[in-house]
């Protein structure tokens, strides 16, 4: 299923745990107004006039927003092995090498020598610095240039072997095979510039032969310093619904995806929310300018010097550390949000292959997690329902006094009577 699917699935949920709010319009009430005149039975010049105020008015009042949008962003972890540039290296050799295995076994000209690789002398190459408990840089940079020779042997063996394919004719190697052989070249450019500069960063710089769409994401988080996959900017409704707004695989600023996540709840809602609590990478001077124009109001510092303490404002700067503090501690339920996706749906761990589908595996985790807060409302509207039925029940049945306690009464009126009569 595709984004839009997704985005179908949680409308629907939205809908039905958080209805929306509707506005009286002004054609609502021009209809009322031309009612009320047909049924007095004068006609004047009054309802158009008042059809005119009710716009002006309308126009002139500020927009109303209602809610609290909470956002956040996040990494969803791909099920890769840790790339290493020596490591990435030699399995596009290993995938080189059988390359060469598949063309020459399908080749019109089998009885030609198939080219040399050195596949074994590459290995014990690889093995021999990749068994180093902390290989110095020197062996390192060594290891890494006697790789990318090996690769360029093989890459150019390739191109040599598929001039036999005129264009129109298609290459005899599986759909992976394919795909990967075209990683290869780009693969090797890029290492290929880094050894030549001695650095350690290319742009779009590719982590995974089998998923070329996935970046490294610098985090800067305790343990985690760095990250591949898809960083996802999420926003958290006040009953605890969570909707992907935004999903990139290239590393990305949060804070540019504020605009688009806040239209997209105009939208879902029908109105715009009346604070945003989020991180202080989404105060940003254009952000806050743009909040403001909307009549928003950012749950966060403000920006430049703080106001001077005055006995005349002492109380009003306190109040505002106080409120700021509690819409900060708001942001918790977004966090447990991720901690529940992740630990508890394997968020940090997805294994699929593609990008589309990786796409389809992270929407499905969180659409899971919308529809038990969809399950629980229903669960609590059963239970209302019951209680509700149980009361109205017992209020219609009349009250009826038990067997042995009809007994007793008589007894006893039969033993008091025969005493004073």
């Amino acid at each position: 299923m595709g984004q839009t699917v997704f985005d179908e699935f949680h409308e629907a949920i939205i809908e039905t745990v958080e209805p929306r709010r509707t506005k009286k319009s002004v054609k609502a009430s021009d209809d009322d107004n031309d009612d009320d005149v047909s049924n007095s039975g004068e006609v004047g010049s009054c309802d158009t006039g008042t059809a005119m105020e009710a716009e002006q008015s309308l126009a002139d009042e500020p927009p109303r927003n209602h809610g609290k949008l909470i956002l956040d962003a996040t990494v969803a972890e791909q099920a890769i092995r840790y790339p290493t540039d020596l490591g990435l290296l030699n399995e596009a050799r290993e995938l080189s090498e059988r390359i060469i295995d598949e063309l020459h076994a399908k080749s019109n000209r089998a009885q030609k020598k198939k080219p040399r690789t050195y596949r074994e002398i590459a290995r014990k190459a690889y093995l021999g610095l990749v068994k180093l408990r902390r290989p110095s840089n020197r062996k390192r940079r060594a290891g890494i240039r006697q790789q990318l020779q090996f690769l360029q042997r093989n890459l150019n063996h390739i191109e040599a072997m598929l001039t036999e394919y005129p264009p129109g004719i298609p290459i005899p190697l599986p759909n992976c095979l394919l795909r990967r052989y075209w990683v290869l070249p780009h693969l090797y450019r890029q290492q290929y510039e880094m050894y030549k500069t001695n650095t350690r960063r290319y742009d779009d710089r590719i982590v995974s032969i089998s998923q070329p769409h996935l970046r490294p994401i610098i985090r800067g988080k305790q343990g985690r310093t760095v990250e591949f996959g898809a960083k996802i900017s999420v926003s958290l409704t006040d009953k605890g619904l969570a909707h992907v707004d935004k999903l990139h695989w290239d590393a990305q600023h949060e804070g540019h995806d504020l605009e688009a996540q806040v239209e997209a709840y105009k939208k879902r809602y029908g109105y715009y929310p009346e604070v945003v609590i989020a991180d202080t990478l989404y105060g940003s001077r254009d952000n806050r300018s743009y909040l403001e124009c909307k009549h928003i109001r950012f749950a966060g510092k403000p920006l430049g010097r703080p106001p001077k303490s005055t006995p005349e404002n002492k109380d009003e700067i306190k109040r505002l550390k106080a409120q700021r503090r509690q819409e900060y501690r708001e942001r918790i339920p977004i966090e447990g949000k991720f901690g529940q996706g992740k630990y508890g749906y394997r968020l940090n761990n997805i294994r699929a292959k593609r990008a589309d589908t990786s796409v389809a595996w992270i929407n499905s985790i969180f659409l899971v997690m919308n529809l038990l807060i969809l399950v629980r409302v229903f669960i609590c509207l059963r239970n209302f329902a019951a209680k509700i039925a149980s009361w109205v029940t017992k209020k219609s049945m009349p009250r009826e006094i038990p067997f042995a306690r009809a007994c007793q009464f008589s007894s006893n009126r039969n033993a008091y009577l025969a005493a004073h009569i």
